[in-house]
C-alpha cells in the first residue's frame, strides 16, 4: 500500500491476507473516533477476508466491552457512557489476549453491544477456526492505564479518520434513531461524543496505516 491511493476494500482484504500467520489467529484493529464508518469497513472487510480471499474471518467489536447501564447508573456515570473509564478494560485486554493466543478450533467467545437495549450482551459471537479477527473499537490506540496495554495483542492497527462534521451529522442521525431527541442529540454530542472524538485523533499517529472513506473506496492517508 503506497500513501496517496484510493482502494477497494478488497484490496484492503489482499493486503491483510498476505499477513496471516499459519500458527495463530491474526489480529487486526480498527480505530478512530465515533462515526467515522469503523463498523462498515470491519464488516466489509471480514465479508472480502472470507469470500475473496478464503480467509475466515470475523469482527470483535470493542462496545461489547461497554459497562452495564446498571453499573453506571450506580456511580452515576450513565451520561458519560463512551468515555474511556466507562468500559470494562480488563475484561477487554484480557479476552483479547485469549483471541489472540488461543489455538484455532478452540472456541472463544465474544460479547456485543445492543443499541437497542442500551447495554452489552455476553458470549453473542463465538470465534474458533476464523483465521483473522477484526477488533473495532474507539481506543485502541489510547495510551492510558489499562488502554495501552490493548496495543500489544494486536498485529497491526489502521485509524479510520474523518472530518468533525461528517461525524457530527453521522452521530445526530444515530442519536435521533435511537430515540433521542433533537435537543438530547445536541448535548450528548457536544457533552461527551465531540470531546471523545477529539481525545481519539490525539492516538491517530500511533496507527500503522491511516485511511479516510471516500465514497465506498479508502483513500491511504499514511502507511508507517
Amino acid at each position: 500500500m503506497r500513501s496517496g491511493r484510493e482502494v477497494p476494500v478488497d484490496d484492503l482484504a489482499a493486503w491483510v491476507s498476505a499477513r496471516v500467520c499459519v500458527e495463530r489467529r491474526y489480529v487486526l484493529g480498527i480505530a478512530g473516533p465515533p462515526a467515522a464508518g469503523k463498523s462498515t469497513l470491519a464488516q466489509n472487510l471480514a465479508a472480502a477476508m472470507t469470500a475473496a480471499q478464503a480467509i475466515p474471518a470475523e469482527i470483535a467489536p470493542m462496545d461489547g466491552f461497554h459497562k452495564t447501564s446498571a453499573e453506571l447508573d450506580a456511580v452515576g456515570a450513565r451520561h458519560r457512557k463512551g468515555q474511556p473509564d466507562t468500559f470494562d478494560v480488563a475484561g477487554f485486554v484480557a479476552r483479547l489476549k485469549q483471541l489472540r493466543e488461543a489455538p484455532l478450533g478452540e472456541r472463544v467467545s465474544w460479547p456485543i453491544y445492543d443499541r437497542g437495549l442500551h447495554d452489552p450482551v455476553p458470549d453473542a459471537i463465538t470465534f474458533a477456526q476464523q483465521r483473522v479477527a477484526v477488533v473495532e473499537g474507539n481506543y485502541l490506540l489510547l495510551d492510558q492505564p489499562g488502554w495501552s496495554e490493548v496495543r500489544s495483542h494486536l498485529d497491526e492497527v489502521w485509524y479510520l479518520d474523518a472530518e468533525e462534521g461528517v461525524i457530527e451529522r453521522r452521530l445526530t442521525d444515530r442519536h435521533l434513531l435511537g430515540g433521542k431527541t433533537s435537543e438530547q442529540a445536541r448535548m450528548k454530542i457536544v457533552d461527551s461524543d465531540m470531546p471523545n472524538a477529539r481525545l481519539i485523533a490525539g492516538t491517530r499517529d500511533r496507527a500503522d496505516m491511516v485511511l479516510r472513506e471516500t465514497a465506498g473506496n479508502y483513500l491511504i492517508c499514511r502507511v508507517r
